[in-house]
């Protein structure tokens, strides 16, 4: 498989992954992915900014967000976070210690 080719199917993976997270299971809980998977949806809008700055393209955390999300973050908050028990919030403490750099968060 040539390079351009296996470009396209990545991003078609992404984008499927994207649309699963975004709109076929908006039902689950960031600090779920994050205590389960060691990554959530913040994640990867870093990763996004991450790859557009490699391209020598600026990228804020806020356009990194509203291009991932589809929407200003606030406004998934708003329309599908729910509240973290204690338990998930201990959890996430550790899985983004141990998962994610501190400097990134």
């Amino acid at each position: 498989m040539d390079d351009a080719t296996r470009t396209r199917i990545e991003a078609a993976a992404f984008r499927r992954l994207q649309q699963h997270l975004m709109q076929d299971r908006p039902d689950v809980q960031n600090i779920d992915l994050m205590n389960m998977a060691g990554f959530c949806r913040n994640c990867l809008s870093r990763w996004m900014q991450e790859a557009a700055a490699e391209e020598g393209i600026e990228m804020s955390k806020e356009e990194a967000r509203a291009a991932f999300y589809g929407m200003p973050y606030d406004d998934w908050k708003a329309q599908h976070q729910t509240e973290a028990g204690p338990e998930k919030q201990a959890a996430f403490e550790k899985a983004f210690a141990a998962n994610v750099d501190p400097d990134k968060g």
